[in-house]
């Protein structure tokens, strides 16, 4: 067994996030029990059939039961319900944390139903796919990849420190921060490509004057990349949008002026500015592949198109 070990990690939640968990703790041998938790009976019974844990619970309190770690990963709206659901049978001691992509908004909706003798301490792994469900996901999903912990001021270091080796230990690299500076950093890299990409992928679908075919058919690798962001989860990215909407509204008026700024300079045929500003967009590429957050292979390491 690894020196980070729980006698029983509860997982409530089974898509891509927490079936990587589950992989992950069974291959680094970080609990003796992995209790899986979903409404989903179809999910639970594939989650079943994949192996993914020890128990299996269509309630999320009977999977709680005597876990050293429970983790939620459900979309952010549902986590004050799952809070609720969950405190009776939480055990004293037990570190309670979530994966969630706003942090802010599920610490005041997870935090008040959190009894006295547990420790609750809101995380963020910064990884995924477009894809979901229990079979999305994989082991290494976590490595190399950042996971960022909120924990509020009245946390116990001891615990929190308990939690950030469980991460490390599952290959990621931790970082801690105030929930709302968390927030405001996700609205500008995560939240709102998803929102400009969403909303791309839509203005082509709805375009009158080329049709379907055309944007499939013609797709080259801009067009392509965007559609792969839109395919992620719509329940969880409309979520997202409800749960940080402060920080993303801010973000998007940000860009709405850099993009008048753009497309003034496009109409004058300012081209020093264009080109300004798309030798200084490309440093920042290049500085996310030497950062180790991506690959420098062309075409981002897919195999070459027949």
């Amino acid at each position: 067994m690894s020196d980070v070990e729980f006698n029983k990690i509860a997982l409530v939640g089974i898509g891509l996030i927490g079936s990587s968990l589950a992989r992950a703790i069974a291959e680094k041998g970080l609990a003796k029990e992995i209790a899986i938790s979903t409404r989903s009976e179809a999910t639970l019974a594939r989650a079943r059939e994949l192996g993914l844990g020890t128990s299996y619970h269509a309630s999320a309190r009977d999977a709680v039961g005597d876990a050293d770690l429970v983790i939620v990963s459900v979309p952010v709206g549902a986590s004050g319900a799952v809070a609720a659901d969950i405190a009776p049978a939480l055990k004293p001691g037990a570190i309670i944390s979530d994966v969630g992509s706003t942090k802010a908004s599920v610490i005041n909706q997870m935090k008040p139903h959190m009894p006295d003798g547990v420790h609750f301490i809101a995380g963020h792994p910064v990884a995924g796919t477009e894809y979901s469900g229990p079979d999305a996901g994989f082991a290494t999903l976590f490595e190399g990849r950042w996971c960022i912990l909120t924990p509020t001021p009245d946390a116990d270091p001891t615990q929190v420190a308990r939690l950030r080796h469980f991460w490390e230990t599952l290959g990621s690299l931790v970082e801690e921060m105030d929930a709302e500076h968390h927030d405001k950093v996700l609205a500008i890299v995560s939240h709102l490509p998803h929102i400009i990409a969403y909303n791309i992928v839509g203005t082509a679908e709805d375009l009158e004057t080329v049709t379907e075919s055309e944007v499939i058919k013609y797709s080259a690798s801009g067009f392509r990349d965007f559609t792969r962001l839109a395919a992620s989860d719509p329940v969880m990215w409309r979520d997202v949008c409800l749960h940080n909407k402060d920080a993303i509204l801010e973000m998007l008026s940000r860009f709405s002026e850099d993009l008048a700024y753009l497309q003034r300079a496009i109409r004058w045929g300012e081209g020093d500015k264009l080109f300004e500003l798309f030798t200084r967009t490309r440093d920042v590429r290049r500085s996310i592949i030497e950062a180790g957050q991506d690959v420098a292979a062309p075409n981002f390491g897919r195999y070459p198109e027949k």
